[in-house]
């Protein structure tokens, strides 16, 4: 594992616990010498992150779409900052250039982000792992949610726990480092329709 991509929120949110696990997230990686891949904005948790990330010596690698870079919201002090034009590009490119997917808090942005990653996981397109970064409960609602889809048979227990979750930022680093790399096959119950 050497880049890894955070997902989070263009506001640093209300709790004084958000901004400070951006920051450890950040000084962690880059002891770590794990490389920095976001949404390349200079506000909310993205900033901190990143800023926390270039304070300890570490890379960050933002990706933008034009729109957001002309509203002046692009981070200009990154290593890297890549224009793209939209957020399908932006997307992409994040899950490129990263080996492991984290989400903090943040809203519908971040939740689109986190569950289009864990989807193309769950339907093997990639085999990198996922993580949840839980500050403060954050995520504890949207957790009850997965385990209930699972409960009603809308989401398999073993896609359930490709999303690794843990509320603090090193031991949510050692639990993407120490995943395995596999692919599940979406539809583990096949029939045999011959």
């Amino acid at each position: 594992m050497k880049s890894v991509c955070v997902y989070c929120g263009s506001s640093p949110g209300f709790r004084p616990e958000y901004a400070e696990a951006a920051r450890v997230l950040g000084a962690t990686m880059a002891q770590q010498g794990l490389a920095l891949v976001y949404g390349g904005g200079k506000v909310g948790l993205m900033g901190i992150v990143a800023d926390s990330v270039l304070a300890h010596g570490g890379t960050a690698i933002g990706v933008i779409p034009d729109a957001l870079m002309q509203k002046e919201v692009g981070h200009r002090g990154l290593t890297e900052l890549h224009v793209v034009r939209n957020m399908h590009e932006r997307k992409q490119m994040m899950a490129d250039r990263s080996d492991a997917f984290i989400a903090m808090p943040g809203g519908v942005g971040t939740f689109e982000e986190l569950f289009e990653t864990f989807t193309w996981a769950q339907l093997g397109y990639h085999d990198k792992p996922v993580g949840l970064l839980n500050v403060a409960g954050f995520y504890d609602g949207m957790l009850a949610f997965l385990n209930h889809a699972v409960g009603e048979g809308f989401l398999k227990q073993v896609h359930a726990d490709m999303l690794h979750v843990s509320d603090t930022p090193g031991a949510l680093l050692g639990k993407l480092a120490a995943a395995p790399r596999v692919r599940v096959d979406k539809w583990v119950e096949k029939r045999d329709e011959t």
